[in-house]
């Protein structure tokens, strides 16, 4: 209501009441639903910042309870935000999953059905994965996991 008319900062106020009363209740997929809302709000007052945390929280949320409709929506909203989202080659931990997978030799198909994601939300990933970590083909994300894996076991 008050989003719609575009009182964006009343709209993220009772956003953060429901807030506080889906964590009570323990709703996940509301809880979600809230999280997404408040974060495309906060983008649309132009606080990028301040709209991927709860978008980030959101798409965590649905990807654990299944949610794959509702991830693929959080997931676009991320991607309309843009910006900054970490320190240089720091993944998200969805983008880490999905590296993983990939390091694993599974197909994008697999990767979606295994996350409960469209294969477009697993090719978005990738590109980010491969700008992020400097790699520009699955068998360098692949040989950039190993290194990783060497490098932590030299250290043990």
């Amino acid at each position: 209501m008050f989003a719609a008319r575009k009182d964006l900062d009343a709209a993220c106020e009772a956003l953060e009441r429901a807030l506080k009363e889906h964590e009570r209740v323990g709703q996940p997929l509301e809880l979600g639903r809230t999280l997404l809302v408040t974060g495309e709000v906060e983008r649309r007052a132009k606080r990028k910042r301040a709209a991927r945390v709860p978008l980030e929280d959101a798409l965590r949320i649905f990807e654990k309870i299944g949610a794959q409709l509702w991830a693929e929506r959080a997931t676009r909203a991320l991607e309309r935000v843009g910006g900054f989202t970490g320190t240089a080659g720091e993944l998200t931990p969805t983008e880490r999953r999905v590296a993983e997978l990939v390091a694993d030799g599974k197909t994008n198909r697999e990767v979606a059905r295994l996350l409960f994601v469209s294969v477009k939300t697993v090719e978005a990933n990738l590109s980010r994965i491969f700008h992020k970590l400097g790699v520009r083909s699955r068998a360098e994300l692949i040989r950039h996991f190993a290194d990783q894996d060497s490098d932590a076991h030299a250290r043990e």
